[in-house]
Formats: C-alpha cells, sequence, structure tokens
C-alpha cells in the first residue's frame, strides 16, 4: 500500500509539471507585458510631473471649474465713515462684482508672462512733449488726446488754459514706459471715454537718454510733483488725475502721503503697488519661481544703467553693478549710492509707500492681488487702509501683477476697467470739487499753455518718430510757469504765516496794527511770548529738580553702599581734627 501512495503521488507530481509546460509564455508575450509595465511607469511620472506643474505654477483652473467659473468677489476694505466709499465706490459695479481670470491663463505666473511676451496692445500714436528738471534732468511726457483717438483734427492753439477736460497722469512701474503694453490698455480705455492722458516716462526710458547726474528710485517723488505742477500750471481749469502702477504705485501713494492736502489731484489709483520694499525684497527671494522674477528685473536694471554707463559718473562699482544676481544686489552698488542711502535696508524702509498712507488727502483706490508673484500680499496695508477715510483697498484672489486678464480672447483687463469706472463715478460726484475748495480762487492764475506748441514728436506704433515743433520760447514758457507756482506757494506760506500770528494775537491779548508790517508786528508780540518761555523753562527747571530727587532717594541704599567705605575714609580724617578745634 506504502508503494502504491508513492507512486500516484508521483504521477501527480509529473502531471503537474506537464500541465505547467502547457501554459509557457512567449517571448513576445513577455516583452508585452514589460512595455505596459514601463508605460504603467511614464504615466505615473507624468501625473506626477503634472501635479508639480500645477502646484508650481500655482494653476486654479480646477477650482475655477468646481464654481462653474463664476469667479471670485472682490474683497473692499474702507473706513466704515468713508464718504469715498459712500459717494463713489458703492455706486461702481466692477468692484462690488466678480473677477474671472481668462482660462487658459489660470495662473498668476501665466497671467504676468503673457503681459510681458505675448499680450497684445491697442494701437497707440503719442504726442511726446519734453520736460526738463531744473537739475537738467529730461523727462519724456506722452500724451494722447481724446480728439486723436475720436478722430478729430488736433489744434495747436496757443492757449488752452480754459480746456476743462479732465487729464489723466500715469506713472508707469520699474524699466516700464509708455510703450508697456499694460500702459497701452489704460490709455486708450481712458482716451475713449473722453480723457486726456500723458505718460510720465522715468528718466532715461522712453528712448530718452539721462541728461543729469540723477537716478530715479521707488522714493523718488520729486519727479512726479514737478510734472503735476507743470501740467496743472498749463491747465488750470482741468481736474488732474493719476494713476501708479508697480514701483510707479509706490511713488504716486508716496507723494500723496507727503503732499497730503496740498496735492493738486482730484483722484488717484494704485495698482499693484510693493507698499513695503522690505518685505517684498524678503518675499522674492524666497522660492524659485520668485527668485526668476528677481533675476528678469535685475537684467532688466542692469540694461537700464549701462546704457547710461557715461552719464552716472558718481557709480565707481561697475563690476558690483554687472555682476549683480538680484535686485537688492543692484540697489547695493547703484540705487544705495545715487539716492544717497546709507544702507539697502534704509532705502527700502525710507521710500516704502505703507508710511505715508495714512496722509493721503485725496480720493485713492488701491488695487492688489492676493497671488501676485512680485508683490507680495504679505504687505498690503489693510489695516492703514482701513484708518484712512480716502482710501478705498479693491484685492482680488487672482490677476498676476499688472495682468487681469479676462475673457476668452484675453484683450481686456480688469484693472483698466475698474479704474476708469472709479473715476467716471469721482468726477461726476461732489469730492470732485473739494480740490477747487482748498485751493481757493488766487490759484487759477492763467499762464500761457506750451503742451501743444513743442517741442515734441510724434512716435506711432512702429517706432518712427516725426518731429512737429521745437521752439525755444516753449522753455521760457515753462520756466516761468513753474516760477508761478513756486511764487503761489510762497504767497500761501505767507498767508499761513499771518493766520498763524492772527491766533497769537488772540490768545495773548496784545493789540496788533494791521497796517503795519509783519515783522513789527511779531516784535510787538515778543515780550509776551517770551514772559511764556519763561514760565515755562521754570516750570522744565522745577521738573528737573524734581526728577533728580526722586532718583537719589530711591537709589540711595545701593549708591549709599557705594560710597559708605569713601565717606568712613573722609570723616576719619575730618571728625579728629574737628576734636582738636573744640
Amino acid at each position: 500500500m506504502e508503494e502504491d501512495y508513492r507512486a500516484s503521488s508521483y504521477d501527480y507530481d509529473e502531471l503537474f509539471v506537464k500541465s505547467l509546460s502547457l501554459f509557457s509564455i512567449s517571448q513576445n508575450h513577455l516583452l508585452l507585458l514589460l512595455l505596459l509595465l514601463l508605460l504603467f511607469i511614464v504615466l505615473l511620472l507624468f501625473l506626477a510631473f503634472l501635479v508639480f506643474f500645477y502646484n508650481f505654477l500655482e494653476i486654479h483652473f480646477l477650482a475655477d471649474l468646481l464654481t462653474a467659473f463664476r469667479g471670485d468677489p472682490v474683497s473692499l476694505t474702507y473706513n466704515p465713515s468713508s464718504q469715498l466709499y459712500k459717494s463713489v465706490a458703492s455706486k461702481c459695479s466692477i468692484l462690488h462684482g466678480r473677477f474671472l481670470p481668462t482660462p487658459w491663463l489660470s495662473s498668476p505666473h501665466l497671467q504676468t508672462a503673457f503681459l510681458s511676451l505675448v499680450a497684445k496692445s491697442p494701437h497707440v500714436t503719442y504726442k511726446r512733449h519734453m520736460f526738463f528738471a531744473t537739475d537738467g534732468g529730461t523727462i519724456a511726457l506722452d500724451w494722447l488726446m481724446s480728439s486723436d483717438v475720436k478722430g478729430a483734427s488736433c489744434t495747436n492753439d496757443a492757449t488752452r488754459e480754459n480746456d476743462k477736460t479732465p487729464i489723466l497722469i500715469v506713472i508707469p512701474g520699474l524699466t516700464s514706459d509708455s510703450g508697456s503694453a499694460y500702459v497701452k490698455h489704460l490709455v486708450d480705455k481712458m482716451a475713449k471715454h473722453g480723457w486726456n492722458v500723458v505718460v510720465s516716462n522715468h528718466r532715461g526710458l522712453g528712448g530718452i537718454p539721462i541728461t543729469s547726474d540723477c537716478f530715479y528710485n521707488a522714493g523718488w517723488t520729486e519727479d512726479v510733483r514737478k510734472v503735476i505742477d507743470h501740467i496743472h500750471c498749463q491747465y488750470p481749469e482741468a481736474p488732474l488725475y493719476a494713476v501708479g502702477t508697480s514701483i510707479g504705485a509706490n511713488i504716486l501713494v508716496k507723494y500723496l502721503g507727503e503732499d497730503g492736502v496740498n496735492c493738486l489731484l482730484v483722484g488717484a489709483a494704485a495698482v499693484c503697488s510693493p507698499w513695503d520694499l522690505l518685505i517684498c525684497d524678503r518675499y522674492i527671494n524666497r522660492r524659485l519661481v520668485q527668485k526668476l522674477y528677481d533675476k528678469v528685473l535685475t537684467v532688466g536694471l542692469q540694461g537700464y544703467a549701462q546704457l547710461h554707463e557715461s552719464i552716472l559718473s558718481r557709480l565707481t562699482d561697475w563690476d558690483g553693478v554687472k555682476k549683480s544676481r538680484s535686485v537688492r544686489d543692484f540697489d547695493n552698488y547703484a540705487t544705495r549710492i545715487l539716492g544717497k542711502f546709507e544702507t539697502v535696508d534704509a532705502y527700502y524702509r525710507r521710500s516704502s509707500c505703507v508710511n505715508f498712507v495714512g496722509n493721503v488727502s485725496v480720493p485713492l483706490l488701491c488695487i492688489s492681488a492676493m497671488d501676485d508673484p512680485v508683490c507680495t500680499r504679505e504687505a498690503i496695508p489693510w489695516d492703514e487702509c482701513r484708518a484712512n477715510e480716502n482710501t478705498i483697498l479693491a484685492v482680488t484672489q487672482h490677476g498676476g501683477h499688472l495682468a487681469y486678464y479676462e475673457g476668452i480672447s484675453a484683450d481686456s483687463m480688469w484693472w483698466v476697467r475698474a479704474v476708469d469706472e472709479f473715476f467716471d463715478v469721482l468726477q461726476s460726484s461732489p469730492l470732485s470739487n473739494r480740490r477747487k475748495k482748498v485751493e481757493g480762487p488766487s490759484l487759477s492764475i492763467p499762464p500761457e499753455s506750451s503742451i501743444d506748441q513743442g517741442p515734441y514728436v510724434n512716435v506711432s506704433e512702429d517706432g518712427m518718430v516725426t518731429a512737429v515743433g521745437n521752439s525755444q520760447e516753449d522753455f521760457i514758457a515753462e520756466d516761468e510757469c513753474n516760477e508761478d507756482v513756486d511764487h503761489i506757494r510762497k504767497d500761501e506760506d505767507a498767508i499761513l504765516h499771518e493766520e498763524r500770528s492772527d491766533l497769537l494775537t488772540e490768545k495773548t491779548h496784545s493789540k496788533v496794527d494791521l497796517n503795519q508790517p509783519l515783522d513789527q508786528n511779531l516784535n510787538d508780540l515778543d515780550v509776551p511770548v517770551r514772559r511764556r518761555m519763561d514760565q515755562l523753562l521754570r516750570l522744565n527747571r522745577n521738573s528737573i529738580w524734581l526728577l533728580a530727587y526722586i532718583a537719589i532717594v530711591t537709589t540711595w541704599p545701593l549708591v549709599g553702599s557705594a560710597l559708605l567705605p569713601f565717606l568712613k575714609k573722609r570723616f576719619k580724617s575730618i571728625i579728629p581734627s574737628a576734636l582738636r578745634r573744640r
């Protein structure tokens, strides 16, 4: 039985081996399995790359798809008692709507790259006017009149001071000029709606060389101030508005805060401002994708500096400028030196417009994007804008840096439409008359205009330049206009000085003869003022002695223990001599 069992088990094993041989896999089948396995691995790698690419570029197409491409609402920050919101912002449907980026540009990086590399811009033909600053610098002012856009014949009248057409002043961003795509979108939009628009190119940009040893920076507001004064002098009846973009927005807000109630503008808009340059500097060096933007901006700044190398004589370390690997390096070797700042951080801190938002006294619309790849949302001054009644802060979830493309064909920019609507409502609101009340009738001095007389040229789309006029009388008229502005400001200072003198007279109950000169009246007030100053000095002297007494009493145990050995030694020599005298 046992042998039969072994035999039968052997037969089963043999049958099993034979059955396996019937299912042998050929070489073709094995190769097919290997190919399928390789294809599966490649598919996994491709999916992993897609996930990485999706997150790296911050694409939000799937999120837009889940919301049926409705877009995200615009977040508005304003003071609860703001008259600007009640009269203007509350009537802006765009600010109270939603923003949906172009579906195939559902990324801040795609939006920004499309703006810089691919985007089409409207056909714009500027009329250039050269403005010469007092330090010898040259600024190109590119004009686009509403009459030119509508096809009407352009008039070259010598005086247009009675023209009340609103004027929009555009301040471009870093290394941008009137030829940038987003500037053309804004200029074309506003001109078609009946505005006269002028782009104030930074020094050395717009095809104009630097003619003075001066370099613009993020905190340089003097050029903007002079240009606004100049345009106001040429068109005293026209309301002035301004739009700043990126670094231009930082310059504009800083200028508004510096001038306060003396600002000549009726309204302003700051689009994609960096707000705090120090925070943005830290942010742009944090991630790999931001470092790419940093490198691109550095290359643009290096090209700008090297183009004017023969003029910028104060730059001694040109090797450092050429080898700069970041914007911070360039600012260290160039901007800091030309701006006379001790350190780069000192330049960033003093030039950041976040320090001046609270002093803005004209209606200001601020637009920022949460996904801005250059100007981080960490620098947005939410509290400062909420505290100022003259500021409206509009923040969107998406938009990139100065892009905000919308529509399937990406031929429209959301922020351009928002600014256009805001200014249109502001122009028809009671707030537009506040500037006239502040100025008063004495400031409307109609000087001769030189905007339409030259020297200017026509700058066409293809870069062709055609001369229109070149008269030296225009420069003289321009200097006289600037002198008139200086006289006006001196008169304002004299009025304020007289008001302060009158107030001081009332408080001291002194009689002042209005027929006498101001200096003599001030001399009459000298006696009571000195008497009051002597009283204050006596009070301060008593306060100082009181503080000294408190300090000695409170620190006596410590001071006494330290002086005890010295006092003992002195008393040993004093007491015996006193006893001998007795």
